[in-house]
C-alpha cells in the first residue's frame, strides 16, 4: 500500500514541493529581504545578476541536461548550489568590500537553479492528469511558499531586538542547514517510470533520448510559433521581484519589518495559487476559455498592482532614509504599503500558475515539458539578470515604467498562445531512455488500458 502511495503522481510533486521549500524558497526569503539582507544591495545585485546570466544557458539546457541524467540526481547536486550561495553572505558580513565570493556563488546557483526548475516543471506539469494540472500546481505552490514564509519568519525572529542593518549569521546559516536538507530530499523521488496518475495510468512512457537529438530540441524550441509567443511572457515574469524587493520592501522598512513582510508575501501567494487553480481546473467551461478568464484576471491585477506602486513611488521616490524606515509597529504609517506588498505576492502567484498552466496544456509528454519549462525559466532569468543589473544603473522610476510596459507589451502573445490551447493536449509518446527512466512492455500495456478506462468513462 505504501508503495502505491509513494509512486503517485501527488506524493512526487509534495516532495518536489518541499524541495523547493527548503532551496529556492530559503533563496527567495533572502533575495524578499532586499539586498540579500544586507543594507547595500549593490552585491546581491551584482550576484543576481551573475545568477540569472548563467540561468539563462542553464534554464534552456536544463531540459536536455534532466531527460538525460534524470530528476533525481540532477535535483540532488542542484540543490547544494542554494546552499553555497546563502553560505557566500556571512563571508559578505565579514568582508562588505570584498563580493566577489558571493558573486561567484550567484553564478554557479544560476547554473544550478536551471536545472533544478527544468526537473520541477517537468514533474509539476507532466505528471498530472489533463483536468488535475492546475490543482497539482497549487499544491506545489503552497508547499514552495511555506518556505518563503519560514524564510521570513527566521530573520524576523533573529533580527527582532537588534538595530543592525544587516541579516546576523545565524540567519544565512540557519538557510545552508535547510538547503542542504533539501538538496538530499530529491534523492527521495521516484524515477518517473514508476509513477502512476491518479487514474492508474503511467506518467512517462519515453523514446530514447541522446545529446545529439536533446540539441536539436532545444533548437526547435526557438522555432515554435508557441514558445516565441510565450517569450514575453517568460521574460516579464521575475522582472518585477527587484522592484518589489529592492523598492518597496527594501527601501521603506527596517530590516525585522522586511522580514516580517516576507511572511505574508509568499503566505498570500499560496491563497493566489490555490483562488486561480480553481477557475484553471473548472469543468464548466472550455480550457481555451478558462484560459482566457485568468489572462484578464491577472493582466487587471497587475495594471492595479503597478497602479499602487506608482503612487508609493510618488510620495517616495528615493524610498526612506535608514533611521526613518517603517516599523511594523507603526500600524497607521505602514499598513497601506504592507497590504500592497502583500498583494504583489497574490500577483506573483497568479503569473506563475497561469504560466506553468499554459505550458501544460501544450503537451503531455513529459520530456517535451521538461524542454518547455526549461525554455520559461531561462527566459524569465535573462529577463530577471537584466532587472537586477539595471537595479544597479537605473533609477526606480525607469524601473517601475519597463516593469508596466513589458506586463502591457506581452499581453497580446500570451493571448494568442492561450487561443492556441484545445481541450486535450497531444497524447504522450512512448519512448525510452534517460538514466532513472525504464521501459517497460506491461506499463506500456496498464497505461492504454487505463486509458482506455477513462475514455470509456467519459463517453458514459
Amino acid at each position: 500500500m505504501f508503495g502505491i502511495r509513494y509512486y503517485s503522481a501527488m506524493t512526487q510533486v509534495v516532495l518536489v514541493g518541499f524541495v523547493c521549500f527548503l532551496c529556492p524558497g530559503m533563496f527567495n526569503a533572502v533575495n524578499g529581504l532586499g539586498g540579500g539582507g544586507q543594507m547595500d544591495a549593490t552585491a546581491g545585485n551584482n550576484a543576481n545578476t551573475a545568477l540569472y546570466s548563467t540561468f539563462v544557458v542553464f534554464g534552456i539546457l536544463g531540459g536536455a541536461i534532466v531527460n538525460l541524467c534524470g530528476v533525481r540526481y540532477t535535483i540532488f547536486g542542484s540543490g547544494f548550489m542554494y546552499a553555497l550561495y546563502s553560505a557566500s553572505y556571512i563571508f559578505l558580513n565579514h568582508h562588505p568590500s570584498n563580493a566577489s565570493f558571493t558573486i561567484a556563488a550567484g553564478a554557479l546557483l544560476g547554473v544550478g537553479a536551471g536545472i533544478l526548475w527544468a526537473a520541477q516543471g517537468m514533474i509539476m506539469v507532466s505528471y498530472p492528469r489533463e483536468e488535475e494540472k492546475a490543482k497539482y500546481i497549487a499544491v506545489f505552490w503552497v508547499i514552495f511558499n511555506l518556505g518563503g514564509m519560514l524564510g521570513g519568519i527566521l530573520p524576523f525572529a533573529i533580527n527582532y531586538n537588534t538595530t543592525q542593518t544587516k541579516n546576523a549569521d545565524g540567519v544565512y546559516i540557519a538557510f545552508v542547514v535547510l538547503e542542504c536538507l533539501g538538496a538530499c530530499l530529491g534523492l527521495a523521488l521516484a524515477p518517473p517510470s514508476k509513477v502512476t496518475r491518479s487514474d492508474g495510468s503511467s506518467v512517462v512512457l519515453v523514446k530514447y533520448t541522446n545529446v545529439g537529438r536533446e540539441a536539436i530540441e532545444i533548437i526547435k524550441l526557438f522555432l515554435n510559433p508557441k514558445m516565441l509567443g510565450l517569450l514575453p511572457m517568460c521574460f516579464t515574469s521575475n522582472f518585477f521581484y527587484t522592484y518589489q524587493f529592492n523598492h518597496l520592501n527594501g527601501a521603506l522598512f527596517n530590516m525585522r519589518t522586511r522580514g516580517f513582510n516576507n511572511i505574508f508575501y509568499w503566505g498570500f501567494q499560496m491563497l493566489g495559487a490555490y483562488g486561480i487553480s480553481k477557475l484553471l481546473d473548472s469543468k464548466r467551461f472550455s480550457r481555451r476559455r478558462r484560459g482566457f478568464i485568468a489572462f484578464v484576471l491577472v493582466f487587471v491585477f497587475f495594471n492595479a498592482l503597478w497602479g499602487g506602486a506608482l503612487g508609493v513611488y510618488l510620495k517616495y521616490p528615493a524610498g526612506l532614509p535608514e533611521a526613518d524606515r517603517m516599523d511594523f509597529k507603526e500600524s497607521k504609517r505602514a499598513s497601506g504599503y504592507i497590504i500592497l506588498y502583500m498583494l504583489c505576492g497574490i500577483g506573483d502567484a497568479l503569473y506563475q500558475s497561469l504560466a506553468y498552466w499554459i505550458i501544460g496544456a501544450l503537451s503531455n509528454d513529459n520530456q517535451k515539458l521538461s524542454r518547455y519549462a526549461g525554455f520559461y525559466k531561462g527566459m524569465q532569468s535573462f529577463g530577471a539578470a537584466i532587472a537586477w543589473q539595471l537595479d544597479v544603473k537605473v533609477v526606480p522610476r525607469n524601473q517601475l515604467i519597463a516593469n508596466w510596459v513589458l506586463i502591457v507589451a506581452s499581453a497580446p502573445f500570451m493571448l494568442y498562445v492561450v487561443w492556441t490551447i484545445k481541450d486535450h493536449s497531444e497524447d504522450v509518446t512512448k519512448t525510452i531512455g534517460g538514466s532513472d527512466t525504464e521501459y517497460d512492455e506491461k506499463a506500456v500495456a496498464a497505461n492504454a488500458n487505463a486509458n482506455n478506462s477513462v475514455d470509456a468513462s467519459r463517453s458514459a
